[in-house]
């Protein structure tokens, strides 16, 4: 591995040209494509498997065209204190508003809620539902003014009036602001870890290649692939963050290179032979992680783990070739300016942080491990208390319209109103389908935690029917799953009574079913994902411990930052610091992502560390002498990736989103703590206590595995004395 990859970075230096002008090509070629490409359509969220896709998977079949994606608004008005919406004047203007509504080309329909009975028993409250015959990404601008207009009209009446729905939705996702905000940090970190502009620009402007071309050929396929607008998000935030890390491991190793007198295409060749392979094998690990994420079984989260994992391999690539062809360009740049003289062998042995701090873990090794291992368990702590949801609009911010029309229903119809359950009865078959129908909902209407029940509507063929379920609790209360769960355990006496079947689905019924179904596959996805990657590096360390000791690590600090996570989004404290007004549960796919995620970039620090640290001790060193020589070279660069992974990952707690918030919290803590306290004080804490036995490898095992050399142990061999006289020679031809 390390020769095959010091000679794609000899050949990149000498023939930079042409490498640039291949990466030019290629990112000219995917923007093209992009620019070319038909919009993606949004395809809806889907999970195979659940009841509450089932549910709705036989009311499109059943209602053909009823089931149509068209986008909602639900308008709600309330009167002033004292007053009531069923007053004259104010009936009147709910009438004009909804009429007015109804006149727009994409409406499809407005429902006057005096005629469809939506005025709450106090009469302070009432709304009407507006449908649309496009999707909320296909509305115009018109349509969006003309209902921000209708509201308006309705407040200058005396009325509070917001709205909700999918009509309201602002396209979201994460802007630039949050990407912004993370090169800046990035930048200022990468100038104060080399000390020049150039080597600290070089990392940011290979990594926005590399995020130009993932995100172009994500665009350009979307329409083919079925990805929806959504599914960059993840590939952006990861293309960014390992993009500018590889290409930090790779720009650092071609100084220390320099240092120690190589000459400029030498270096490069050297860094990319040996920090190459570790990028490599850590960028191996990500890709598995987030290849894994087709183990849940969600159609979305496969796409955006897919999606990512290619913007993963684009930011290897680059960091193999475009930077060693951009390190030929300026060969000098790069250094320092006090190192842009003649190599000064030796320079690199000096002592920094990284030696100090490895050798004050190394003489406190007990101590160090148990104050990380208890740290960590008790951040861990709170995670115990654990509840899955997918958030909706009562997470969001109380300035939002969206929010203030949650709330006001939840005051004026109840807390359950928000969610209502949708059942389907199956009477196909049945002799009497409306009078199964009835009892059916009867006997559901009569369950304790229901507050009331809808008239039952049916389909042409009389086979199928549909009513719905308001609760007594709200969306997220765990009161609501336990009814769901009550509802469907009735099923069984109910359908040997009337002879026909029903599901429960609907918003709420899907997001408790998609929660169950994230918690059984957390287990199955864990084992495959740590077991690829403990095999990965078992080849790459040639050791049992070192793997086991990752692997374990890594589930510490992903338990230790799912803990923080509680206690900031569910529990609340500190919550206000981050701008999240509502608690409540943590969303569903956040332990998905966090293990996914973080453990490929866990292994990007413990690959980087540990190959020095490897390398170190193959070439003769003793094993507590590799720790130090490890952290004396790679102390430095790990800190300085990590605090970039983590400003890139901070900058989206500053979106407006609420799930947006929580993966960027969760990631940048979980980045925070596997980088700081597992990587840079229980690793070498773990490693002083075994010793020798740390390296230890069973020789019938030593001898099936694959060797790849990734300490470079090859290309030290044939480079023991470097010739700094062609330095001078390569510049002046650059």
């Amino acid at each position: 591995m390390a020769t095959f990859l010091y000679r794609v970075g000899r050949l990149a230096f000498r023939r930079r040209w042409y490498v640039a002008l291949v990466w030019a090509a290629v990112l000219a070629a995917v923007g093209l494509g992009a620019l070319k490409a038909p919009g993606a359509a949004d395809e809806g969220f889907s999970m195979p498997g659940i009841e509450s896709q089932k549910a709705f998977d036989l009311m499109e079949q059943r209602f053909p065209g009823a089931t149509a994606d068209g986008a909602t608004a639900r308008v709600v008005f309330v009167a002033p204190n004292g007053q009531k919406v069923t007053a004259a004047d104010h009936k009147k203007a709910v009438e004009d508003t909804v009429s007015g509504l109804a006149d727009g080309s994409q409406v499809a329909s407005a429902v006057n809620p005096f005629q469809a009975k939506a005025v709450s028993k106090d009469g302070t409250t009432a709304y009407a539902t507006v449908t649309y015959k496009v999707a909320a990404d296909d509305l115009t601008d018109a349509s969006k003014e003309q209902l921000e207009h209708a509201l308006q009209e309705a407040r200058d009446s005396g009325l509070t009036v917001d709205a909700g729905g999918s009509a309201m939705a602002d396209g979201g996702g994460a802007g630039g602001t949050a990407e912004l905000i993370g090169v800046a940090i990035a930048a200022v970190v990468l100038l104060v870890t080399f000390g020049s502009l150039a080597a600290a620009g070089l990392p940011l402007l290979t990594a926005l290649i590399g995020v130009g071309v993932s995100m172009a050929t994500i665009l350009a396929v979307s329409d083919a692939l079925g990805l929806s607008t959504t599914t960059g998000t993840l590939a952006m935030m990861l293309g960014l963050a390992v993009g500018i890390d590889y290409a930090l491991f790779v720009v650092s190793r071609y100084r220390e290179e320099r240092a120690r007198g190589r000459a400029p295409q030498e270096a490069t060749a050297l860094a990319v032979g040996t920090a190459g392979s570790a990028v490599v094998f850590a960028g191996l690990t990500v890709v598995i992680a987030l290849a894994g994420l087709a183990v849940v079984g969600i159609p979305m989260l496969t796409k955006m783990g897919l999606a990512a994992a290619g913007a993963v391999v684009v930011a290897v690539l680059i960091a193999l070739t475009l930077v060693p062809a951009f390190l030929g360009f300026w060969p000098n740049a790069v250094l320092r300016r006090k190192d842009r003289g003649p190599g000064r062998a030796g320079e690199e042995a000096k002592d920094n942080g990284g030696t100090r701090w490895a050798r004050f873990v190394l003489r406190r090794p007990l101590p160090v491990l148990i104050l990380g291992v208890v740290g960590l368990g008790a951040l861990a702590l709170p995670m115990t208390s654990l509840q899955l949801g997918m958030p909706g609009d009562e997470a969001k911010p109380t300035s939002t319209t969206e929010r203030r029309a949650y709330d006001a229903l939840a005051e004026g119809f109840g807390p359950g109103f928000n969610g209502p359950l949708t059942v389907v009865v199956d009477a196909k078959g049945d002799d009497d389908a409306k009078a199964a129908a009835a009892a059916i909902s009867k006997d559901i209407g009569a369950t304790k935690g229901v507050v009331s029940v809808s008239p039952a509507r049916f389909n042409e063929a009389g086979d199928t029917a549909v009513f719905s379920v308001v609760p007594s609790t709200a969306p997220t209360d765990e009161k609501t799953k336990d009814l769901v769960t009550t509802i469907r355990g009735e099923r069984p006496g109910i359908e040997s009574e009337t002879g026909a079947t029903y599901e429960v689905t609907g918003t709420t019924a899907l997001n408790i079913d998609i929660s169950e179904k994230v918690q059984s596959a957390l287990v199955p996805y864990l084992i495959v994902v740590v077991g690829l990657a403990i095999v990965l590096l078992l080849v790459v360390f040639r050791s049992l411990l070192v793997p086991l000791k990752a692997a374990l690590g890594f589930l510490l600090s992903v338990l230790a930052s799912l803990g923080a996570v509680v206690v900031v989004f569910q529990e609340g404290h500190g919550a206000g610091l981050l701008g999240v007004e509502t608690t409540g549960p943590i969303m569903s796919l956040m332990p998905i992502f966090l293990v996914g995620i973080v453990f490929g970039l866990a292994m990007d620090y413990e690959v980087f560390l540990l190959s020095r640290m490897r390398e170190a001790y193959v070439h003769g060193e003793t094993s507590h002498q590799a720790v130090t020589s490890g952290f004396r070279h790679s102390a430095r660069v790990v800190v300085a990736a990590a605090l970039i992974m983590i400003a890139v990952f901070a900058g989206f707690i500053g979106e407006s989103d609420s799930m947006i918030k929580m993966i960027g919290f969760g990631l940048a803590s979980a980045v925070l703590l596997d980088a700081f306290v597992v990587r840079m004080a229980i690793v070498p804490a773990v490693l002083a206590l075994l010793g020798d036995k740390a390296w230890w490898l069973p020789k019938w095992l030593d001898r099936i595995l694959p060797r790849v050399d990734v300490e470079g142990e090859a290309l030290t061999r044939g480079a023991a004395n470097p010739q700094p006289a062609p330095a001078d020679q390569e510049a002046a031809r650059v």
